[in-house]
């Protein structure tokens, strides 16, 4: 399936709105006769210039994506999120699954959820243990091009290029929805020799699990740009781990992340 970016479509609007014709059109940027007919409709009804039952817009190719929301619904979905459509499914839907240990969370992701998708619905079906955030758009496969066969681990997790400027420009919220996701903040304890005694020293310390090297990747880039001094932790010898300890890489992360709750 190819998907044409909101520059093209721009561009399509324009030059129909000029009065060009939906076939010269379709030829001169290289994109279907049927979404062009489309991209003129859905502006008109925009307009009320034309009747018609209402479809929810692409909030990335017809409306403005609210970033923020996005960057941190990205990181819940690249943790604990997946997209479903099977034969049944006119629509393909989003959950994000959450665990009840953490009900602020739960209604963090249904706050971005409604943030990034304005016109769809938002519902929470309940799970053992948790509930699924869940919503159902055709537009999907535009937010999310990461989704594929198969688990996250096993295939390549890349951004696309605008995606890349939406977490630049928003890096905590991609940060908070990665270890609001695969991550949390715990006490760390160790131990040391003082005046001749032991004594127990406490500390807190972030923690971001995620088989996928991909997805690790992104997030210790991330961390890297913001300045958070971050380590492997190994495994039974693999990679699976990143930690923050660091008393100033913890204090960052408490003023922008924080613990779940």
């Amino acid at each position: 399936m190819n998907f044409h970016g909101p520059e093209i479509r721009h561009k399509a609007i324009a030059l129909l709105r000029g009065g060009a014709k939906n076939a010269d059109v379709a030829r001169k940027l290289n994109v279907p006769a049927g979404t062009i007919s489309y991209w003129k409709h859905m502006d008109r009804a925009k307009r009320g210039e034309c009747p018609g039952a209402h479809r929810p817009l692409c909030p990335r190719c017809d409306g403005e994506l609210n970033q923020s929301a996005y960057a941190y619904l990205l990181g819940l979905y690249l943790g604990d999120g997946h997209i479903i459509q099977n034969r049944a499914m006119r629509t393909p839907s989003l959950s994000v699954t959450c665990a009840d240990s953490w009900p602020g969370l739960m209604d963090l992701c249904e706050e971005a959820m409604r943030a990034v998708f304005p016109e769809n619905s938002v519902c929470r079906v309940r799970r053992k243990g948790c509930h699924e955030v869940k919503m159902n758009s055709k537009h999907l496969w535009c937010l999310f091009p990461q989704h594929g066969p198969g688990k996250k681990h096993e295939r390549l997790i890349a951004l696309e290029p605008w995606q890349q400027e939406i977490i630049d420009a928003h890096p905590w919220d991609f940060v908070r929805g990665l270890i609001h996701s695969d991550g949390c903040r715990n006490m760390n304890w160790t131990t040391r020799i003082v005046g001749g005694e032991r004594k127990r020293y406490e500390y807190p310390r972030y923690w971001f699990t995620n088989v996928s090297d991909d997805i690790r990747q992104l997030y210790t880039d991330t961390l890297d740009k913001l300045g958070v001094e971050w380590k492997n932790c190994t495994r039974a010898g693999k990679k699976y781990n990143i930690s923050v300890a660091r008393r100033a890489s913890v204090a960052l992360m408490d003023a922008h992340v924080g613990p779940k709750h």
